[in-house]
């Protein structure tokens, strides 16, 4: 009973430890985007979570350790995120073609459910203070770039295999153009305070793409 007891005891201390952690990964993204990393203090964060300085050094050693775990966060989210509106489009339908214009329609409608303007890009806002981290968090940063054009290369060469373009089309730089467009939509529409742009953005690429690739029968 005693271990029993005990087991109890050290699981939820364990639960508590990662919901703290995860509290102060939320607080720090929250003000990364708001402000940028450099004027994000530990500090401040330590205010906000309610513990104390030693609290935050159990879960990070220092501030690059922070850095890198708010970023690693960031990027897996993003593929999960990209991975079910691949995935739902396929459910719906099996042409690669039309299964890309399905998961940028799901995409958009994502965007446009949010509350207000997308809070910010994490990559982008790394990107703008590349100075302040180290070599490992830029090669992290650049690594989750190029998975954006990989996913995007991938599913237009699938297309293009199928449905030949009307005119004669880079399929590298047609994928990095997803992620510019996310990424200049994010900021006009945080710049203008109109959520509804980024979405627009999307859909915009959407009827590129559908121009590049469909043939009307």
């Amino acid at each position: 009973m005693l271990e029993r007891t005990d087991g109890v005891v050290l699981e939820r201390a364990g639960r508590k430890r990662g919901e703290t952690r995860e509290r102060l990964l939320d607080l720090a993204e929250r003000a990364v985007l708001e402000k940028g990393f450099a004027a994000t203090s530990i500090d401040e964060l330590i205010v906000a979570a309610g513990i104390t300085k030693s609290g935050f050094f159990y879960h990070f050693r220092d501030k690059g350790e922070l850095a890198k775990a708010l970023l690693t966060r960031y990027l897996e989210r993003d593929e999960v995120i990209l991975d079910d509106l691949f995935d739902r489009a396929a459910e719906l339908h099996e042409d690669p073609l039309h299964r890309f214009l399905i998961a940028l329609k799901l995409f958009a409608e994502m965007l446009a459910d949010l509350p207000g303007a997308h809070p910010g890009c994490l990559a982008a806002s790394y990107c703008y203070q590349d100075t302040l981290f180290s070599q490992e968090i830029r090669d992290l940063n650049a690594a989750g770039v190029r998975a954006w054009r990989a996913r995007f290369r991938g599913h237009l060469a699938e297309i293009a295999a199928l449905h030949p373009p009307r005119i004669p089309v880079d399929l590298d730089v047609l994928a990095d153009m997803a992620a510019t467009l996310v990424e200049g939509g994010i900021m006009v529409s945080r710049v203008l305070r109109d959520g509804a742009i980024l979405p627009k953005q999307i859909l915009a690429y959407r009827d590129h793409i559908r121009l590049l690739f469909l043939r009307e029968h």
